[in-house]
């Protein structure tokens, strides 16, 4: 037999852990010395640390190691319980991947955002478009893509030419984070039959349309949005209508979402008078 020191050294675990075990009944002394209350561990009781330490170290609770351990479950049931871990940990590892995503998008918009980035603000003249146009609410803005795959299968579905770039136009006043009334627009050659939610038109032509031409992903567009608010304000203009985004280059190009190029376009007028 060996002296609690001695099998802690053995077993490279500590003192404390062992008695701990000790106390929540997982791994009792087999002799506890009566005068001297020296605790005494056997070789025999090797196995069972080894197992409680490699069922702690992939993450089970030691409640739960007890239980395993104590109600002499057979191989079958333990493989369920791991299995069940398994799905639990890889649950948690694909959850810890979206937020580390979620940071690394974070940093490229900070290091983004530490310099100034050069827009240029142009003020043109928009010609009218025959195009294809499906209008709905969606929960955000984000969530479109079951209206792109709706209108361009309509579209297809006649032979008729898409003539790039398509664009959404955002009819709400004001921002939205939720029940965005989007239209997504595809540009066409010629014409097609309309259905009870797509329509062929006209897109009107805008006199006037304040527009930036940014590059990278969707969650930087916010800069570009800022760079032309900024421009509207210090050229006196007000806002007359819904603003457009033209896909320019998108994921149909590139996997590099900082290699997508999007153009934000509001249509404008000059403020006659500015207080």
């Amino acid at each position: 037999m060996f002296k609690i020191g001695d099998f802690a050294r053995l077993n490279r675990v500590t003192v404390k852990a062992l008695r701990y075990y000790d106390s929540l009944g997982l791994l009792q002394p087999e002799k506890i010395d009566s005068f001297t209350g020296y605790r005494y561990y056997s070789a025999s009781q090797m196995p069972r640390l080894n197992r409680i330490v490699s069922l702690k170290d992939i993450g089970f609770s030691l409640d739960e190691i007890a239980l395993i351990l104590n109600s002499n479950m057979d191989s079958k049931q333990i493989q369920i319980l791991l299995e069940l871990k398994h799905s639990e940990i890889s649950d948690r590892v694909r959850s810890e991947q979206a937020r580390l995503d979620r940071i690394e998008a974070f940093i490229k918009i900070c290091k983004q955002e530490a310099y100034i980035m050069k827009y240029d603000i142009v003020l043109k003249e928009v010609e009218p478009l025959k195009v294809a146009t499906l209008r709905d609410t969606i929960p955000s803005y984000s969530e479109q893509g079951h209206l792109w795959e709706e209108l361009v299968e309509h579209i297809e579905k006649y032979g008729v030419r898409i003539v790039p770039p398509c664009m959404v136009i955002y009819h709400n006043t004001g921002y939205k984070e939720e029940s965005v009334d989007a239209e997504v627009v595809e540009p066409i050659d010629e014409d097609l039959p309309d259905t009870e939610r797509i329509k062929v038109k006209e897109l009107e032509g805008i006199k006037e349309m304040v527009c930036v031409v940014h590059q990278g992903s969707y969650q930087t567009l916010h800069m570009g949005y800022n760079a032309i608010s900024k421009w509207i304000e210090e050229n006196k203009y007000e806002i007359v209508g819904p603003q457009r985004e033209l896909y320019l280059k998108g994921e149909w190009i590139t996997s590099d979402p900082n290699e997508y190029i999007t153009e934000i376009q509001f249509p404008v007028r000059k403020i006659e008078s500015y207080n």
